[in-house]
């Protein structure tokens, strides 16, 4: 375990990872839930904007405490810090058991989902079957050195760009059934409550999630001091506006009932809302077409989360406080194999036997939970280590991480009340790691 990692990821390889695991498949499904939800174009599009403006309010904080632990690990790292081992630990175990493999099975189910528009899966498993062959495709690359995966998403994260880019101009300016007055259309079945309004959050707060990726790599970030928070910060600017332009596309393009019927949970045969938009302008080649531009997409995030995730458990190990071996590098690569090996066996069960809408949820509501204690640590470091070097402070300091606090605890508490079963099931699995930690931690005072 004396080997050491690499830095060997640059400032566009750092943004790309930002950009590159948020921009996956939430965006192109998402909408139909969110609009099931509160029932009109401009409510969906304004829980857009309010997760997108919540996410850059983590994104601040996130960064501060990134520039002063520019260490692997990310948010386990910084509530070490702040908490103590035992909050520390939860978030690794939640990390390691959901949040980490739940988004790596969600990408893949996502990107089967997308190419099942294309071609027809059943004679390779289905969409579960073609997503563990993604999952197992994207560890194998990840097992190379930290600067190949890098370069691979720097790659990936530009195309999906390019790709957003043609979507959103050929719906606003090539579609011939783009119609302003569809913005103004309601859903008589489904009225807006504030609880609705949370709950689109809840979903949008799925296709804006992978900003606090970066963080957990960042012990392989070159100047992480300076790279690390303004890839976050500029990452998640440019994905809040490409989200919000490329949904006013949606329901330019469309009459709200196409967004309503679109692939969901309520719908799971249907055509992608993004599939929907594109056939505007493409007709049914856009089926084919953007199936397979989605794939892209949707495996880009995939690789991101892989590469990421991964470290967690790896800091944890290192630091004594999980399996002595997920702490293992390979001696060529200098990359954690075992913790990505491990990683992607949970994620390929998890895409065996769980629906992208559910494995979203699962992820959303036990990573907010920690997303709230890290940036409230803002707040507490400040207090607590006043002397600690800041090479960045978060702006609008302390109203941005309060706010950002607030609304966590407000969007936990709307999810506890209206998915209580998957609530449950999430806070479950994160007290599982209770006894877990003190068992571990009576093994390891015995064994030295």
């Amino acid at each position: 375990m004396s080997a050491r990692l690499i830095r060997g990821l640059g400032f566009v390889d750092a943004a790309a990872i930002v950009v590159g695991s948020m921009i996956g498949t939430g965006v192109f499904l998402k909408s139909a839930i969110m609009a099931q939800h509160v029932g009109s174009p401009s409510w969906v599009v304004l829980a857009w904007v309010l997760a997108g403006l919540l996410s850059l309010a983590g994104a601040l904080s996130y960064a501060e405490l990134g520039a002063m632990f520019p260490k692997a690990g990310g948010e386990y790292v910084y509530l070490r810090e702040t908490y103590g081992d035992l909050t520390a630990f939860l978030n690794g175990w939640t990390r390691f058991w959901i949040a980490g493999p739940g988004t790596i099975a969600a990408y893949g189910v996502g990107a089967a989902t997308f190419l099942e528009g294309a071609v027809g899966l059943h004679l390779a498993g289905g969409k579960a079957g073609v997503g563990i062959a993604f999952v197992l495709f994207f560890t194998a690359l990840n097992c190379l050195q930290v600067s190949v995966g890098g370069r691979v998403q720097s790659l990936v994260t530009g195309v999906k760009l390019l790709m957003m880019l043609g979507l959103i101009v050929g719906v606003l300016f090539f579609s011939p059934q783009a119609d302003a007055t569809h913005l103004g259309e309601s859903s008589s079945a489904q009225a807006f409550t504030l609880s609705g309004l949370g709950l689109a959050m809840l979903a949008a707060l799925w296709a804006y999630d992978g900003w606090n990726n970066l963080p957990m790599a960042a012990g392989e970030v070159k100047q992480p001091e300076r790279n690390v928070p303004l890839s976050l910060i500029l990452g998640v600017l440019v994905v809040m506006m490409v989200y919000c332009l490329i949904n006013l596309g949606y329901f330019l393009a469309l009459p709200l009932s196409e967004v309503l019927s679109a692939n969901s949970s309520l719908n799971p045969g249907a055509l992608p809302v993004a599939t929907k938009a594109a056939m505007t302008f493409m007709g049914v080649a856009a089926v084919g077409v953007v199936s397979i531009a989605f794939v892209i997409s949707a495996l880009g995030a995939m690789n991101g989360s892989v590469l990421s995730n991964a470290r967690v458990p790896y800091a944890m190990a290192q630091d004594g406080l999980f399996f002595r071996q997920l702490g293992i590098l390979s001696k060529g690569s200098r990359v954690p194999v075992v913790s990505i090996l491990v990683q992607a066996v949970i994620a390929s069960v998890m895409a065996a036997l769980g629906s992208f809408d559910q494995l979203t949820n699962y992820v959303v509501f036990s990573s907010w939970i920690f997303y709230g204690l890290v940036c409230a640590g803002v707040i507490v470091m400040r207090y607590k280590r006043p002397d600690l070097a800041r090479p960045y402070r978060v702006l609008g300091y302390p109203f941005v991480p309060i706010v950002f606090v607030v609304v966590s605890v407000l969007l936990i508490v709307n999810t506890v009340w209206t998915m209580p079963v998957d609530s449950a099931i999430g806070l479950v699995l994160i007290a599982a790691g209770v006894p877990v930690f003190y068992l571990l931690k009576r093994h390891w005072r015995q064994a030295s």
